[in-house]
Formats: C-alpha cells, structure tokens, sequence
C-alpha cells in the first residue's frame, strides 16, 4: 500500500445548460431547411421570423435580430463554397464524411468569422453555444476546435491558401474566391465575352444583398405615392420602379398590401416594357403573357394593355400558380383573363396575338443574388432538361403571333444554352421571323450588348441577368 497521500479530488463542474440564442437558432433552422427540402431562403425565411416577433417570450425579437438572422443565412449560403474550402482545410476527414447539421453549424461559424463584424470571440462562443443546444455537447467540441482554426486568419489569408493560383487555374480560383460552382463560372464567363474583369465583377454583384425594388401599377398606383416610404427613391431604369434602399417589409407599403404596386425586379419590368414598346403591323388589340406565373409581369403588361384598349390573356399551367396570377392582376384597370393550361398545348387557335410575352422556365443563373442556394443546387445537366419545353414554348409563342405580330423571348438566365442557342433553333425553324433590335426599345439603358437582344446584368444593370429577344412574324 502506497505511502503517499491521496490528492484531494477536485470538485466536479456543475453542468451549465446551454443558452439558447433565438438569432442563430433560427439561422439554423432555415440552412436546415434549404439542405433537407430543398426548400427556398426567400420562402423559408419570411414565416420563421414571423413566428419569431409573434413569440412572446422575455427576449422580444426585434428588428435588428431579424437583420442579423437575414444576414447570417443568406450570407452562408452566398459564401458556401469558401467555406466549405476554408472548413475543408480544417478538419481531418473529406467534408462529405460530416454530418451535414454539424456542417451548416460551422459554415455560420465561419460566415460570422469571415464575413461578418462580429468580434472573434463572439462569433466562436455564440456558435458553439449552438452547437450545444442544436448538436450536443459532443459535437460541440469539434465545432469549437475547427472555429478556433478559423479564427486564425482572415477571409484574405484564407483564399491565399485554399484557392489555387489564377495562372494556374482561372476558373476555379474564381470558384473558390467567389464561391461560384466553376461549371457556372465557366458559363457566365462565357455568356460576358469579356475578360477577367468584368467576370469578376459580376461574381461579386452575384454575392451582394439585392435591394428590394417595387412597381408601381399603371393606373392603380403612381411611383410619387411609392416614393413617399422611408428609404424610397427612384428606380434606375424603369419609370414605374422605385427601391428601398435600406430592405423594409414590402408588405407594410400600403399599396403593395392592395395590390396596386408589386414587388417585381426593375430587369423584369424592363422585358415587359420592351415587349409593350415594340413596333407592330397592325391591330394592337390581343396581347398574351403564356407563362404568367407569378403574375409580376402580367400585372405590369395588363396594365399597359389596358393603357391602350387591349385584353392580355394570362395563362399559366400550374392552377396554384395560376391563382397568384390572378391575384396579381386583380383590380386592373382593364380587361383580361387567366386561363391555367400548358403553354406548349394551347386552348387558343394559332395566329390569335399581337403580343406575346413567353419567359420560359430556365436554371435561375440570372438571379443568384436572391436566391443564392440555386448556384448549388443546379447542374449542368439541368441544361438538357430545360431545352426541349424552352424551344417548345418559344414554337408555340411564335404559332400564336399573327403575321405583323412580335414575340418577346425572355429568361432570367444569362447562359447561352438558354438564351441565343434557343432563338437561333427557333428562327431556323420559322424562317419567316426576323429578330428586332430591342435595345433602342430601352433608350435610356446602356450596356445592352451587340444586339438586337438584351442582356442585363447584376454588375452593369443592378438588375437580376435578364435575356429578352424580340421576334416578329413577317409571313
């Protein structure tokens, strides 16, 4: 038996329960959802923090924790490809191999040390005490190890190591630094025609917050009752937009709430306005929008339809997106009607429209800022998926114009695949349609391109990346 005398046992630490924090929880929760349903930010977020300000627990949630939430999801998931290299050179296994609930704990770790103003020290205790409360203590601990790794260097230190040389590789060091998937980067490099430059600033532009930008209604809303909002001014381009400048509740502005004005981005507007200023041979009187959902455009088309004694057609082939539609055009100041049938088999005869407005389904390339989750979500294989209803659609479109009459071909996608490739097929089909130049159609807009289409951009624009070809019917 020992001599020595027994050291006295240190008293046990008594368990300390984690601290719920209701911002990064409710972070959390949306990145759980994008990952798990595939759900939509934009969707997800708004009834999460909702529910939040109705809690009413001791901690009221205000404003600015709504702020802060918003920035911590929709900064992650811009940033998720830095991330995930960052993350990647701080563990020891593939990224594949962590769970993914314990990977959407460190990205918002990392966003908040790499991306954010949070102190350091904040950003690792707050992010840990999530783990705790969402993961478990366990796994706390290795999420606590990986973010003081982080919090080693800056997000310029960082790219310096995981983003391979531009000499070397250029599309993926631009993957990496502006966490852009390179399949994506290669197209929009592409679709530009330009150098690095202007790539990069659009990459940049891809992974700023968009401001929210209104409509104003043709005779149901003017812009000067939307300019009265706090943070309001004009919008760029569009004589009916205006923007607000600091985010706000578009649902708070009394005329959005009614449905006079819209929230709809100013490149939408714009594809709508084109088609609208186009010159026709002949009657002006029947004007159709064959893929209406939402209702944004078809809302702003009626409208101006209505300007000049027309009837816009509105036919969507989803009946629920059928109904937002209608909704949206409900109160216009003319006549119109919704149908919800497929735009590729149409009720109407052929030769019916003077106008018609086809913005197809397509990858969502060209509105990356507001829905920064798509850039992960899609593949270049989605591609072969999207071109036979694009061409079907624009066939249809081009079948239901009359001799005299024009088509607008639009898609928020700025990739070649979905833009100039489909037009050039069409017009090889239908050799008695000629392209009309767009760009004088939008005078005051500069940077349009070499023509006669329009493309926009985030970088150049402020707008989401809008394609639009005007097409007329000459026999």
């Amino acid at each position: 038996m020992s001599d020595q005398p027994r050291r006295p046992r240190r008293p046990a630490k008594p368990y300390r329960r984690p601290k719920k924090d209701p911002v990064r929880i409710l972070a959390f929760e949306a990145l759980r959802a994008v990952d798990e349903r595939d759900a939509y930010a934009n969707l997800v977020l708004p009834p999460l923090l909702r529910k939040a300000r109705e809690n009413e627990g001791p901690e009221k949630f205000d404003a600015r924790d709504a702020a802060l939430a918003t920035e911590l999801v929709y900064g992650t998931l811009r940033r998720q490809g830095t991330y995930d290299a960052v993350i990647a050179a701080c563990v020891d296994r593939p990224l594949r191999e962590v769970d993914p609930p314990v990977l959407d704990v460190l990205s918002l770790g990392a966003h908040q040390l790499l991306g954010t103003r949070i102190p350091t020290h904040a950003a690792v205790s707050a992010t840990v005490e999530l783990a705790r409360v969402v993961l478990g203590d366990g796994r706390a601990k290795f999420v606590n190890a990986v973010l003081r790794k982080i919090a080693q260097d800056d997000l310029d230190g960082w790219l310096e190591g995981v983003a391979p040389p531009y000499d070397e590789d250029p599309e993926d060091h631009l993957a990496v630094v502006h966490s852009h998937p390179r399949w994506v980067v290669s197209a929009l490099w592409d679709s530009l025609g330009g150098g690095r430059a202007g790539v990069e600033e659009l990459l940049r532009a891809d992974n700023e917050r968009p401001e929210v930008t209104l409509v104003a209604r043709p005779g149901r809303a003017t812009p000067g009752e939307l300019l009265a909002e706090e943070a309001a001014v004009p919008g760029r381009w569009s004589p009916y937009a205006v923007r607000l400048t600091e985010g706000g509740e578009p649902g708070a502005v009394p005329a959005v709430a009614e449905g006079r004005a819209g929230v709809q981005d100013e490149g939408s507007q714009l594809v709508a306005l084109a088609l609208a200023a186009a010159p026709v041979e002949g009657a002006d009187r029947r004007w159709l929008d064959a893929c209406a959902g939402p209702g944004g455009k078809a809302a702003l088309l009626g409208a101006l339809a209505a300007e000049r004694g027309a009837v816009l057609l509105a036919s969507e082939k989803q009946p629920h997106r059928a109904g937002l539609v209608a909704k949206a055009l409900a109160g216009n100041p003319g006549p119109y009607q919704v149908v919800a049938a497929d735009g590729t088999r149409p009720p109407w005869r052929p030769g019916s429209f003077d106008r018609v407005l086809v913005d197809v389904p397509c990858t969502g390339l060209g509105a990356l800022r507001r829905r920064p989750e798509a850039r992960w979500r899609r593949r270049p294989e989605d591609l072969d998926g999207f071109a036979p209803l694009q061409r079907g659609l624009l066939r249809t479109a081009l079948e239901s114009v009359r001799v005299g009459g024009v088509v607008g071909y639009a898609t928020c996608s700025p990739h070649l695949a979905e833009t100039r490739a489909v037009v050039a097929d069409l017009l090889k089909q239908f050799p008695d349609t000629e392209l009309i130049d767009a760009r004088p159609l939008l005078p005051d807009v500069p940077d349009l391109g070499e023509g006669p289409d329009i493309q926009l951009w985030p970088h150049l624009h402020g707008t989401d990346a809008m394609y639009l070809a005007l097409l007329r019917r000459t026999a």
